[in-house]
């Protein structure tokens, strides 16, 4: 073993020593547990990020460690193909997304096999392809039969600049589409569904078993399902029916509060407000201008509150009153019975607009505690309350109230008491190219018909041109023209394409099984479900609430035993970095640390900065997620290229635990690298003959005992860490601890070198799952002719962690005097004697009488004196 570190002949070495082994490659076995550690898959885009780097690092050393602690760990990795970021690309670059995706597909795999990230490429696989997408086309048939898909007439959101529908879950709060940013408008158009709601109650409750998941994601799936008890019941129209519609049904979760309903609501798509758009110059733009927004209700809920009286009037059913009805712009006919009672005594959003168009505001709910006045603000509380101005009502609390209203409504307004979702049905058609074809073919009359599974897969054409954004195959009379199933008769095929979260949806379940002619076969039951997953929050509501569904789906087709996918769920924070801008005409240009002469102050922190090219000074801004909008991103493969991937790695796992955010700071990798060398070259130096030495733990001296006491201590706190804590951080802390100690070791003879060879052998086999390569050339100096990744974890030996000693602090007065070592079995008298013993606590009660001796076992002992 040489003397220096060279991480790139090293790290190459050890990866042609795996491959040539196949050395990551797993199958079945039923006589060891098994560990499925899965990294949400990336999308394609051509180059890594540090944020992929600490993803796939997290899920490394977890499948590394799992492995050397004997479980079947499979590890595998994908590609999230499909999808409109390789449909923008090859508009942009006139190409096919095909092509561009398979390219980067190639670039991206290099990159990762360069992390030396220990994936059974064996199962890899894209979902761009047939031989994956035929089966959840396959799939999609089964649920068509089932009644699980069907197709209907929705108001959906539509992104101008992608040109194609986007789900609620990807619209923000302002707005706007997850990927455009553009704000997105509502459209009429016929779509595919899935019954994601029929699975609510299930979904809802599976959230409280999900005890592996963060807190955050649980409530935010729960928030996201929304279930609430209430009644839905009608407001009869005041002057009788207007065409179809008799009477305004509304669902509310306040039935208590129904007397002190001043106005009503209804969508822009409401019948009534279709009606008096036809008479109304005012209510016909209004309906225009709604049809600018989305339909998210995280959208809805930022909007300004508008609305324009429709002049039409509804009785309340419980106080008799007639009250004014509004075509709103915070009303979705997609949510509910597009219409809502509105009580602003009651509701705050309801107070703001009875606000702002001067409608009446009545209380009917009062405070027990101290009165409240709802002049200023809507009263929303429920408990400790009493009904007021109710009528029949007045007096009851809310619950005694909440259940006479729901009967009385129930007897006099049509009422029905109901369990409501937020969650809505998941729209599942786009309209772009690049995607999986939806196996549908319409005939003359336009019933849809499922393909036959004998002509799947329904192949997306790859060699295609665009002609703007829209959709090649939507032209393609050799993709469209086909005939309907089991006739002779012309067909129509469904240009519409799969939204890209069907592919991961169910993509964890595939690469157990990657080469089945069959969606699943049996060995997906072996592996799922997964045992640990890692991947972003920003997928709570998205992608990993989709997966739960169709792990669902799946078992209720046979397809898998078990009830969830992921019984481990880890969320990793960003990677952040400084920035630097000058303000161009209020535009802010951003430039790249690496582009910059960087000025620190005394602490080490970033105190200024010129840009190379002009030395003009550059302004340091805040510390944000690396991103290419913010140019404060950092190339992986330069820093590999640097300081080899067990820098990177080991960095990136060394600074934060994994949930929260990791600071890229150049002075922590350069320090990292430091410690590496550090180890190869303490390795290095050891006898040849260190590891033929042997100990007699019982005649081991001091300074050998306490050395071999720090090994067994970092053994068990590192395996605490990585498996309960998840803290890697504090776990490289802990081992590079236990390298300072090693190397300062200094004691001579046959004991003293096994001792040391122990622990170094002890901390090369803990380092490894966070810096394999290294690790894998350092077993070998050590003199072992075994590979490393065959090794098993180390076990701590409880006998070493038992100290013959102990250091006591001193005290007089609780102020440090010093510190003595006693036995470990000394008596608190043993222990106060020694104490009054010591040179400088005897100097320091001179003249004083001791009142008191305050001895903590194995800690201090506090000498109370005046």
């Amino acid at each position: 073993m040489q003397e220096e570190y060279d991480a790139t002949s090293v790290e190459s070495h050890v990866q042609d020593v795996w491959n040539a082994n196949n050395a990551f490659q797993v199958t079945e076995d039923e006589s060891r547990p098994k560990y499925y550690c899965l990294c949400m898959f990336p999308y394609p885009s051509g180059s890594l990020h540090m944020g992929h780097v600490r993803n796939y690092t997290i899920g490394d050393v977890l499948s590394r460690y799992k492995r050397m602690q004997g479980f079947n760990v499979l590890q595998p990795m994908g590609w999230d193909a499909f999808g409109l970021p390789a449909e923008n690309a090859a508009i942009k670059n006139n190409t096919a997304p095909a092509k561009w995706t398979y390219q980067n597909i190639d670039e991206m795999r290099e990159q990762l096999q360069r992390m030396g990230i220990a994936y059974d490429w064996s199962r890899e696989f894209a979902t761009c392809t047939p031989e994956y997408y035929r089966w959840e086309q396959w799939f999609f048939t089964k649920l068509v039969e089932k009644g699980l898909a069907y197709k209907k007439m929705a108001t959906v959101n539509w992104d101008p600049v992608e040109q194609t529908v986007l789900a609620n879950e990807q619209v923000d709060a302002e707005g706007r589409g997850w990927r455009s940013g553009a704000l997105v408008e509502r459209r009429e158009i016929s779509q595919w569904f899935l019954k994601i709601t029929q699975y609510a109650d299930e979904l809802l409750a599976e959230t409280e078993k999900l005890e592996g998941w963060p807190d955050a994601v649980r409530t935010m799936q729960r928030n996201w399902i929304g279930r609430s008890e209430g009644v839905e019941f009608d407001f009869a129209l005041a002057n009788g029916p207007i065409g179809d519609v008799s009477a305004i049904r509304v669902y509310t979760t306040r039935p208590d509060t129904v007397a002190g309903v001043t106005y009503m609501a209804v969508a822009a798509e409401h019948p009534l407000a279709t009606f008096a758009a036809a008479s109304n110059a005012d209510v016909k733009a209004f309906v225009e201008d709604c049809k600018q927004t989305g339909t998210s209700e995280a959208a809805m809920e930022k909007l300004e509150k508008k609305g324009v009286p429709l002049g039409i009037e509804a009785i309340n059913p419980i106080s008799g009153e007639a009250v004014p009805v509004y075509v709103a712009n915070f009303v979705l006919m997609t949510y509910g019975t597009g219409a809502v009672m509105s009580v602003p005594g009651h509701d705050q959003r309801d107070f703001e607009f009875a606000k702002k168009f001067g409608l009446p505001i009545k209380q009917v709910v009062q405070s027990t505690v101290e009165p409240v006045d709802v002049t200023e603000q809507a009263f929303t509380e429920k408990t400790n309350t009493v009904a007021i101005n109710s009528g029949q009502f007045d007096g009851l609390d809310f619950e005694a109230c909440f259940q006479a209203a729901a009967d009385f409504l129930a007897e006099s307004a049509n009422g029905d008491k109901k369990v409501n979702y937020r969650l809505r049905d998941w729209g599942v058609s786009r309209q772009r190219y690049w995607g999986c074809p939806i196996p549908i073919i319409y005939d003359k009359d336009g019933n849809a018909h499922t393909v036959p599974e004998s002509d799947l897969p329904v192949v997306l054409p790859e060699d295609v041109a665009f002609s703007g954004v829209k959709s090649p195959i939507k032209d393609d009379p050799d993709f469209i023209n086909t005939t309907v199933p089991g006739t002779d008769e012309p067909g129509i095929r469904e240009t519409d394409t799969f939204d890209t979260f069907f592919e991961s949806s169910w993509y964890y379940a595939r690469y157990a099984c990657p080469d089945a002619d069959q969606m699943l076969d049996s060995r997906a039951n072996y592996w799922l479900p997964v045992d640990q997953y890692i991947g972003g929050v920003e997928h709570a509501v998205l992608h990993l609430l989709y997966a739960r569904f169709f792990h669902k789906l799946m078992r209720d087709v046979g397809l898998i035993d078990s009830d969830e996918p992921f019984t481990r769920l880890l969320t990793q924070g960003m990677v952040i970095a400084e920035t630097f801008y000058r303000d161009d005409e209020g535009k802010p240009e951003y430039f790249n640390a690496r582009e910059l002469n960087l000025e620190y102050d005394n602490k080490g922190r970033i105190s200024g900065a010129t840009l190379k090219t002009d030395g003009k000074p550059v302004t340091v801004g805040r510390i944000e997620k690396m991103s290419k909008s913010k140019n404060n991103g950092v190339d992986p493969l330069e820093m590999i290229d640097r300081y080899g991937a067990d820098t990177v790695r080991l960095f990136s796992m060394s600074d934060s635990p994994p949930h929260q955010s990791l600071e890229w700071k150049d002075g922590g990798v350069e320090g990292m690298n430091r410690f590496l060398r550090r180890v190869w070259r303490e390795v290095s130096r050891l006898p040849d003959d260190a590891g033929q030495h042997a100990y007699e733990p019982d005649e081991l001296n001091e300074a050998e005992r306490a050395l071999r006491r720090k090994t067994h201590e970092t053994i068990a706190k590192v395996t605490d860490d990585i498996e309960r804590r998840y803290t890697f951080n504090t776990a490289i802390a802990s081992m590079m601890e236990l390298f300072n100690e090693a190397s300062r070791f200094d004691e001579r003879g046959p004991s003293a070198f096994a001792v040391q060879h122990e622990a170094f052998s002890v901390l090369v086999r803990l380092l490894s799952p966070f810096t394999p390569h290294i690790t894998h050339q350092m077993w070998a100096g050590l003199g072992y002719e075994s590979a490393l990744i065959d090794e098993a974890w180390p076990e701590v030996d409880e006998e070493a962690l038992v100290k013959n000693s102990l250091t006591m602090v001193l005290q007089v007065n609780g102020k440090r005097r010093g510190e003595m070592i006693v036995a470990a079995t000394a008596s608190k008298e043993d222990c106060e004697k020694a104490a009054m013993e010591d040179d400088n606590v005897a100097k320091n009660l001179e003249g004083k009488t001791v009142r008191k001796v305050i001895v903590v076992p194995g800690k201090l002992v506090n000498i109370v004196a005046n």
